[in-house]
């Protein structure tokens, strides 16, 4: 395994952009929200019990999301083709991200050493990064529990 050098974003620093294929293959960069609010979050698998409850969250959360001005992207290290199941059998309505070398991951500090089972692997962290219109971090949350973490989020943006 190797050392566990993954840094955090820390508030008022740029975002690294990206550009990473969508569930039907086609390319979304985060440039493309350029002066929007943007929640972006970092989840381990798709369809698996926790992932399955954070993204349900964030879709029944969606419209008073996005009508404060938020809007919200999903990224796992999932292919494009498991994110086009998990959006269709769980009627997603935002982009869910394949980051298939984690590198995004990685460059979010969502990527590094993890207990699962008593163990420590590595993988993705369930993380959440906020961004503002300028694309900078308005916050970052690290080593999430999916339980209620879209009503937590919420009521800390006040939305």
């Amino acid at each position: 395994m190797s050392p566990n050098l993954t840094v955090k974003l820390q508030p008022g620093t740029p975002a690294p952009a990206f550009t990473l294929p969508d569930a039907a293959g086609k390319p979304v960069s985060l440039a493309d929200y350029r002066g929007k609010n943007v929640i972006v979050y970092f989840y381990p698998k798709a369809a698996t019990p926790g992932c399955t409850t954070e993204a349900c969250d964030f879709r029944d959360s969606l419209s008073s999301l996005q009508g404060s001005g938020y809007e919200v992207l999903g990224i796992s290290p999932d292919g494009p083709e498991a994110l086009a199941h998990f959006t269709g059998d769980f009627a997603l309505t935002f982009p869910l991200l394949a980051d298939e070398d984690h590198a995004v991951a990685l460059a979010y500090g969502a990527w590094g050493e993890k207990l699962v089972n008593g163990e420590i692997t590595e993988g993705l962290v369930r993380s959440t990064v906020v961004l503002d219109p300028e694309g900078k971090v308005k916050l970052a949350q690290y080593q999430l529990k999916a339980q209620g973490h879209v009503a937590a989020l919420r009521e800390e943006l006040g939305v």
